[in-house]
Formats: structure tokens, sequence, C-alpha cells
């Protein structure tokens, strides 16, 4: 049998499904957070050496793009908590199967968005 295939794969065009979406959210927010931690750790230096650094770190972070920013890191790690805890459980072998699989992603979908809002907006 000959099989007519693709030449090439418009990847645009596949749909991806929900546990494949929170997969690549998870690594993306892994990533996220990597390259954030030498920025985190400098704040956590400037916030411990003086008064003077502390003072001008907060009135730097109490501006609207840091503020975003900040935000934006504490999604990446109450998603990549949540999505770690749901991966812990499927190694469990708790929700690997399908419907599983799909309810456990919504799930962390659902939980890292909903502290996110609820954090960000004490935190804001």
């Amino acid at each position: 049998m000959k099989k007519e295939r693709p030449r090439h794969l418009a990847l645009y065009q596949i749909k991806l499904p929900l546990p494949g979406l929170v997969s690549i959210l998870h690594r993306i927010s892994g990533l996220l957070l990597f390259i954030a931690l030498p920025l985190l750790l400098l704040s956590l230096q400037y916030s411990l050496s003086s008064i003077e650094t502390h003072t001008q770190l907060l009135d730097l972070l109490a501006q609207p793009l840091p503020k975003l920013m900040m935000l934006g890191l504490l999604w990446a790690f109450l998603h990549h908590f949540c999505a770690g805890i749901r991966y812990l459980l499927i190694d469990l072998r708790i929700g690997s199967d399908l419907a599983g699989a799909r309810y456990g992603s919504k799930v962390v979908l659902a939980v890292s968005i909903l502290l996110t809002v609820v954090l960000g907006a004490k935190l804001w």
C-alpha cells in the first residue's frame, strides 16, 4: 500500500489536547522561573543589603510593569507547582487514564489561575 504522506507538518493546524497544553505550559513556566532566578536572587540581595537599597527596591516594585512581571512569575510558580503535583499523582497511577488526565488538566489550570488571581489581588 502506498500512502500519501504530508510533505510538511503545519503545526498551527494541529489541535493540541488539554493535557498536552498543560504539559507545554509546565515546561514554559519552569523555563520562566529558571530565567528569573538570578533576578529574584538579586532583588533578595538588595532587600537584605541596607535600608536604602530595600526602599529603592520597594519603589521599583511599586511600578506597574514590575508588578505585572511579578504577577506573571507568580502564575508561573503556581502553575508549575500544581502541574508538578499532578505529574506526581500520575506517577502513582492516579488520574493516568484519559478521563483522569483531562480532569486533572482542568483542575491544574483552574487552581493555578484562581490562586494567581487571589494572591495577586492581595499582593497588588
